[in-house]
């Protein structure tokens, strides 16, 4: 060995040994910080968005971005460990990506509680099973996710964050002769982003829907002759399938977007965003009346989806999300004046935008 190289080994050595007390010193403040507060808020999403964004913003390389918020999630996750186990409940079962966001948001630390559907998510929300709760609510491919949205309507709990979940889908089969595959089993939200692939590479095999994607995978190790499966890595691991083809998305940058729901009110952290659901009066320029108050108090709106309402035959609501805390002076006044123009509004709740 070369003394250069002991050398480069003995720094590291000495480095690891200074962030070993480090952790720990991080988690001992967390822990006085978590008997000070004197509430039962164990998470703090307007603080954690603050600390990612400033360690973003002072990260001198050569870690990316993407790994330095992997790398402090996962301290701040099991500093929270310490205080008390966070409990989210995702659609289930393990290896789907409503787990992979649920880790990506709340770290490893995290205790997962898979649910068969979404609506066992809302419950196991509201019964208070579960702190969180983890809802996919829209598709950069296949668009907004109809039940989350009913959903949200009809719960008194509020949104507390969201997530921005990459999504890239595989071929999983024991079968590595694509000729002889003549299943494959997904979601059907992801057989619809890998609709543009199935078509050129196994048009002749029957396509079936599964409960999710994990489900899917056991299917295809169920049917190791003839089956396989779209889905992600971690469910190929979870049920040793073997990945025959990666990254088969039509669309290479195929995003799903998570709500986090709770029962907490999240303080401002600077960069915001407010979700709420409105119906208009049944008159002429009804629609566009809902939309002065924002541009008024110069407050933007980032995304508008109308869903059927359940109040009678071609009417609707609109989901809308604009850049801003409720809290906020700008956006507090175009809410007021949005209460006046709309047949009904709801908040249903201001977080750190991802």
């Amino acid at each position: 060995m070369s003394d250069e190289l002991k050398q480069c080994r003995e720094q590291i050595d000495r480095i690891d040994d200074e962030l070993l007390r480090l952790f720990n010193e991080r988690a001992r403040l967390a822990q006085e910080i978590g008997h000070a507060k004197g509430d039962s808020a164990v998470l703090r999403p307007e603080r954690e968005a603050q600390v990612l964004r400033r360690m973003a913003d002072a990260n001198p390389g050569p870690l990316p971005e993407a790994s330095i918020n992997r790398l402090f999630t996962e301290v701040m996750s099991n500093c929270r460990a310490l205080e008390a186990p966070i409990s989210v409940a995702y659609l289930g079962p393990e290896g789907t990506f409503s787990e992979q966001a649920t880790i990506k948001r709340f770290g490893g630390a995290v205790h997962g509680q898979p649910c068969t559907n979404i609506d066992d998510i809302f419950r196991a929300v509201e019964s208070g099973a579960a702190l969180y709760g983890m809802v996919p609510v829209e598709n950069s491919t296949e668009g907004a996710i109809g039940r989350t949205l009913d959903l949200l309507q009809q719960t008194s709990l509020k949104l507390c964050g969201e997530v921005m979940l990459p999504v890239h889908q595989c071929l999983l089969s024991y079968q590595s002769d694509r000729a002889l595959i003549k299943r494959v089993y997904s979601h059907p939200q992801s057989l619809g982003q890998c609709q543009g692939w199935l078509n050129a590479n196994l048009p002749h095999a029957e396509r079936i829907p599964a409960a999710s994607n994990a489900e899917a995978a056991r299917l295809a190790a169920t049917h190791m002759h003839d089956g396989a499966a779209i889905a992600g890595v971690q469910a190929a691991k979870n049920y040793g399938v073997p990945v025959l083809e990666e990254n088969i998305e039509d669309d290479p940058r195929n995003t799903t977007r998570f709500l986090i729901i709770g029962n907490q009110e999240i303080a401002p952290s600077g960069r915001d965003k407010t979700s709420l659901v409105m119906s208009a009066a049944n008159r002429p320029g009804a629609v566009h009346d809902l939309l002065v108050p924002l541009a008024k108090h110069g407050v933007s709106m980032t995304r508008l989806e109308s869903r059927p309402a359940r109040s009678g035959l071609w009417e609707y609501v609109f989901f809308a999300d604009i850049e801003g805390h409720q809290q906020d002076e700008t956006v507090a006044a175009a809410l007021d004046e949005l209460k006046q123009a709309a047949a009904f509004l709801k908040v249903l709740g201001s977080y750190p935008a991802a």
